[in-house]
């Protein structure tokens, strides 16, 4: 990160009253302060600068509650000449390149701060609720400096060139008078560190307010736009403060902790919950003052170092670290799950569905993340119980919690659930995992293979360590665990086909925007135009052209150019800017030329009907499932669709009905399909950020398709005219494409008619096969299924009865087969011709239950590949027998592998061949597993 020289942070407010610039020898950075005697910047950090001197002596002229710091930040700048502005959304749904707002600057970002559309008021002021993972395993331990779920005061302006608002001075004198006329704070205890900024894309030069120790505001002046490692100045110039809320409410309040200031009746139930008794208030005041040294500044840092933290803390109030740690720990997890209670609150309140992708792999991140602060207090039961509480806590400022409370509890419920089946998962996984790794020799798990777990399997480490030890494996957790996971994930990855993208750009650069005739006219099915520029790979631009791009999920039209007695086939179209290039195969045309483009109407009808349909199902579909329901990807189709929706279980049949049902009644009400073209910030207003649906739409002005009061988004597809014209729509099938998310796979107009054909024609055959009569086939299958399952229990005895009599066979050949004595153990091998698994199974089954000490290894095989079974007894197994190792290595010979349990393993390969000496392989693993000799 640059550095900015003295003169970006010399101020005239500071000369005014008296500032003098420092050094700090602790931390490096440069501070302005009145105390011409102050050597230190004195803000509270890991690297020991200060403590907290507010703990129990608030500085301010009286307490606030979160509420009233609020009220106060925000009627201050009212006062002041700022608008106030609601605050945004907590997920980011009209930015491409992260997922959650982090920032006030987040709500203005490209577009106001790059000039594209004007600001909603200019100056504004807004407290926006902003959530932040990279900090995420510092929320707890350092008392509240640091929370996943916080509100950023931000007061704005934007200043252009010769429209300037106010820049450095004024913001820092606003500021000033806040903190000293609103709040009461005296000047000599406000310091200003100079630091920079960067973040969203832009950066420059910011002033860090220090107050007794605690960073409570940050006011940058935003100038640059951050390309890689460049900063290129702007010439709109961004006033980019960020007030820390529950900091000042806590610096307000001098209580021990932002916990205590912020949570107060929800953090009391938590304790109260847990059992928890809060330490000594003296010793939590003293360890207080200290809790800004408690987190970590390099996320590089481990698990140590927390060991390292306790040590110098529990030394400065006198006493041990253990008594230290024995009493934070409970308290720390209380205050986690205090903060990541309310996180989750508002993501599930905006429709976040957890899952394994996106936004939802981070909403489960921070349910994971509560369940263990929960479990650590042991009330791990009592989540819904503690959410329910934050809701009603919050909903008096955020109406919209109440109104999804019954979604966030539904979504948590089965959340849950999946949890507890992973776990169940996962703890069989570890072992192996340990198993496998003390095998080849390991003594440890590393933490590559930590993360591995989680991010692939869902196994959180502290699951991971606990399994781990019970197998005589060491698990080292490192202490910024769930940061690094974030870390991984807190930002989309570039579109496909962004690349290719870009190799085009500069072929086309310098070309005027093409006229898009297909929104004048979608049913425009032929056209004139100028030939603008032809590129190699045959590429060609028009001046204008009725050929719909590739976008938004809607493929691009096909059809052909005509031009000097020559055609050539439009084979792909794509949108690259604000021009439109058309590949073509066959001869191109000369740039200037006139060609005459003509449009697969058939396709381009069917592709707008299925995109109608689209949003109609998507209506429907937040209709029957809950708001929680946003798209998350669609692809149209000339014969068949398809809508990916967020939602948190399974479609069941009664859903997809009600789903189609819906959609199909706006069909028949032929509700006008409206198209129009609106400023940006006008469109947010009046329709929220619903808008977004489809995902961001670039641009000033957008495009918006309004279904009646069904639905409406901003979409640049071509559509039908009215919601009659779509005909019909029917569901094919759904599917679950990942946890999380929906598929619905659809068609629509004349082609929904072939699967309902294909149905009709399965039922006939069905209706010939059992013979029976449609009304009647439930009836006759459910008779045959019947039957089917009464001659496979006949099988089953017949194969039980086959099996005893092997066994007694077996038992009889073990007598006499001295040579295959291992140690105290029998070792049996037997060929089954033909193959048959089950009995080999049972077999093995029998004999080992009537004779514990046997392993018995039976093989067969069938269709060039070779199958193993191996059983081991309870004694067998007492002596230290594996069957997963002995399958293994013997179908390792084979050419595969094995998998199984202790006691029972399977495997197999294709190199039938080496059957005997896999079966040598299996001998010699079981006398080594048993020590015994043959």
């Amino acid at each position: 990160m640059r550095r900015f020289p003295e003169s970006a942070y010399h101020l005239p407010f500071f000369d005014e009253h008296g500032y003098v610039r420092r050094s700090c020898p602790v931390c490096g950075e440069h501070f302005w302060t009145l105390d011409p005697d102050r050597r230190v910047c004195g803000e509270s950090t890991p690297q020991g600068c200060a403590p907290y001197t507010f703990i129990g002596d608030p500085p301010t002229r009286r307490r606030y509650s979160l509420r009233e710091m609020r009220e106060a930040f925000l009627s201050f700048f009212e006062g002041h000449g700022h608008e106030r502005i609601r605050p945004y959304p907590v997920v980011a749904r009209w930015r491409d390149d992260l997922y959650f707002t982090h920032a006030s600057i987040i709500d203005f970002q490209p577009y106001v701060t790059e000039g594209i559309i004007p600001p909603p008021a200019n100056p504004l002021v807004i407290s926006q609720p902003c959530i932040r993972f990279l900090d995420v395993d510092n929320v707890g331990p350092t008392f509240g400096r640091h929370l996943t779920i916080f509100e950023m005061g931000g007061h704005h302006a934007f200043n252009h060139p010769g429209r300037e608002v106010y820049w450095k001075d004024q913001t820092v004198r606003y500021h000033h008078e806040f903190v000293t006329g609103a709040l009461g704070i005296k000047p000599e205890e406000v310091v200003y560190k100079e630091g920079v900024w960067s973040g969203g894309g832009n950066g420059g030069p910011d002033v860090e307010t220090v107050v007794r120790g605690l960073e409570v505001a940050t006011l940058v002046f935003m100038q640059f736009k951050v390309v890689g490692d460049r900063w290129i100045e702007q010439p709109i110039r961004t006033v980019d403060t960020g007030y820390g809320i529950e900091r000042y409410t806590w610096l307000s309040q001098g209580s021990v902790s932002c916990f205590h200031a912020v949570y107060g009746p929800v953090l009391d139930e938590i304790l109260g919950m847990a059992g928890v008794d809060e330490p000594d208030r003296e010793l939590l005041r003293r360890v207080a003052e200290l809790s800004g040294v408690m987190g970590r500044s390099d996320s590089s840092e481990r698990a140590t170092d927390r060991g390292k933290t306790i040590k110098r803390v529990a030394d400065r109030v006198g006493i041990s670290a253990e008594e230290l740690e024995k009493a934070l720990f409970p308290l720390e997890n209380a205050f986690a799950a205090a903060d990541h209670t309310k996180c989750l609150a508002f993501m599930l309140a905006e429709g976040v569905v957890p899952s394994n992708v996106r936004e939802g792999y981070l909403t489960r991140l921070m349910a994971r993340r509560t369940h263990r602060a929960l479990r650590n207090l042991g009330i791990e039961g009592r989540l819904l119980d503690i959410i329910d509480r934050q809701i009603t806590l919050w909903s008096g400022d955020f109406p919209h919690l109440r109104e999804m409370r019954d979604e966030i509890v539904e979504i948590l419920s089965v959340e849950q659930e999946k949890f507890r089946q992973t776990l169940r998962r996962g703890r069989d996984l570890v072992k192996r995992t340990a198993q496998e790794l003390k095998a080849g020799g390991a003594s440890r798990i590393p933490p590559e293979t930590l993360i591995e777990l989680y991010d692939s399997h869902g196994v959180p480490p502290e699951i991971v360590q606990e399994t781990a030890e019970g197998e005589g494996v060491q698990v080292e957790v490192p202490e910024n665990f769930y940061t690094t996971v974030a870390e991984k994930h807190v930002q989309p990855s570039p579109p496909p086909g962004a690349e290719a993208t870009r190799g085009l750009e500069e072929a086309v650069s310098g070309l005027p925007e093409t006229r898009r005739l297909y929104y004048e006219d979608p049913r425009l099915s032929e056209f004139e135009a100028r030939v603008l520029r032809v590129t190699d790979g045959g590429h060609v631009v028009l001046d204008e052209t009725a050929f719909y791009p590739e976008g938004g999920g809607q493929p691009g039209d096909r059809g052909y150019l005509q031009f000097g007695g020559a055609r050539s086939g439009v084979v792909h179209v794509q949108r690259v800017g604000n021009v439109i290039v058309h590949t073509v195969e066959g001869p191109a045309p000369r740039e200037a030329e006139r060609v005459r483009g003509f449009i697969d109407q058939e396709q381009r009808g069917s592709l707008m009907r299925h995109h109608t349909a689209t949003h109609l199902l998507m209506g429907a579909a937040r209709r029957v499932l809950g708001e929680h329901v946003w798209q998350t990807g669609a692809q149209k189709g000339v014969e068949q669709s398809r809508l990916d929706i967020s939602h948190f279980r399974r479609l069941t049949l009664e859903e997809v009905h009600k789903i189609e049902g819906l959609a199909n009644q706006v069909v028949t009400r032929n509700v006008p399909v409206e198209v129009s073209w609106m400023a940006r910030g006008e469109a947010e207003g009046r329709y929220g950020f619903r808008l977004y649906q489809g995902g961001v739409v670039p641009g000033r002005e957008i495009r918006v398709v309004k279904i009646g009061d069904w639905d409406v988004e901003a979409c640049g597809g071509t559509h039908c005219g009215a919601t009659g014209e779509v005909g019909f729509i029917k569901t094919v099938h759904t599917e679950r494409i990942q946890d999380g998310v929906e598929r619905i796979v659809f068609t629509a107009g004349l082609a929904a008619l072939k699967p309902m054909q294909e149905n009709d024609e399965l039922l006939w055959r069905l209706s010939e096969a059992l013979n029976a009569p449609r009304e009647r086939l439930v009836e006759a299958t459910e008779r045959l299924v019947g039957d089917l399952k009464e001659a496979r229990r006949k099988e089953r005895e017949l194969i039980k009865e086959i099996a005893i009599r092997d066994s007694v066979k077996l038992k009889e050949q073990v007598e006499v087969m001295k040579k295959k004595e291992i140690g105290q153990l029998k070792f049996v091998t037997q060929k089954f011709e033909p193959l048959d698994i089950d009995r080999m199974i049972r077999t093995a089954g029998e004999l080992v239950k009537a004779e514990p000490g046997t392993v018995a290894v039976f093989y067969g095989t069938a269709d060039k590949n070779a199958r193993i079974v191996v059983m081991a007894g309870g004694d067998a197994v007492s002596t230290g027998v594996d069957a997963r190792e002995i399958a293994g290595g013997a179908a390792a010979l084979l050419g595969g592998g094995g998998s199984g349990r202790t006691d029972f393993a399977q495997g197999g390969g294709t190199r039938v061949e080496k059957m005997p000496e896999a079966l040598q392989r299996a001998e010699e693993i079981v006398k080594r597993q048993s020590g015994g000799r043959g």
